[in-house]
């Protein structure tokens, strides 16, 4: 039973992060354009997290371009700019990004 308890309580620990950063997503309205596993306007974060995988400065780089916007990289919808997302708020977002499977 403690082991069965400790799994539950396990779980729910590490999917606590992974939900909350889908919450402050959902919040700052980049699930209008984006979802975790299919293109919708702007690419699925899986494809994301495989295009940047092991580049070192890939997260900073997309941290800024979260809040400044960018275009050509997937296509010619450009990603508009996103005044509310503050420079920490982004790099939660970006991690979490980069962190999809």
């Amino acid at each position: 039973m403690k082991r069965a308890l400790f799994t539950l309580i396990a779980a729910v620990v590490v999917a606590a992060p992974a939900m909350a950063d889908e919450a402050l997503a959902k919040s700052k309205n980049c699930m209008a354009c984006h979802t975790m596993d299919k293109k919708v306007v702007g690419p699925s974060y899986k494809d994301v997290a495989k295009k940047y995988a092991g580049q070192k400065d890939a997260a900073d780089m997309l941290a800024v371009k979260v809040i400044k916007g960018g275009s050509g990289v997937w296509g010619p919808v450009p990603m508009p700019a996103n005044a509310q997302v503050n420079d920490a708020d982004a790099k939660k977002l970006v991690a979490w990004i980069l962190a999809a499977k």
